[in-house]
């Protein structure tokens, strides 16, 4: 269950910004002119913390698909989450950057990973 904890907090505040309103988001990150980096960022973190919480339970590859699956799905309750917050919408081109972030996130974890692997 401990392995979960760096899960569960990446989650944790990637709903709170999603909570934000736009202008609270532009005001908090001025540099970000579109938050899709944002997105981007925020899953290929949380690909990392599932790959985390997948490797000994499922072999490298397993754990990279299922982190790379666990974080696009979390990103559709993002989007789900987003219709309800004033001045957010849902945007298929977020799904994207979840999607790309995360395959980056997880690839990466697996090379080090792998890399760390070899050397012991």
């Amino acid at each position: 269950m401990q392995k979960w904890i760096p899960s569960i907090i990446v989650m944790a505040g990637i709903f709170y910004m999603s909570s934000r309103t736009s202008a609270e988001l532009n005001h908090m990150f001025p540099f970000f002119e579109d938050l899709n980096w944002g997105h981007l960022v925020a899953y290929f973190i949380l690909s990392m913390t599932f790959m985390y919480a997948f490797v000994g339970k499922f072999s490298l590859k397993k754990s990279m698909v299922l982190a790379v699956i666990f974080s696009v799905i979390y990103g559709f309750t993002d989007e789900w989450h987003q219709m309800y917050v004033p001045g957010r919408t849902p945007d298929i081109h977020d799904i994207v950057n979840d999607f790309i972030g995360a395959t980056l996130g997880s690839f990466i974890y697996y090379l080090w990973l792998v890399k760390k692997l070899k050397h012991k």
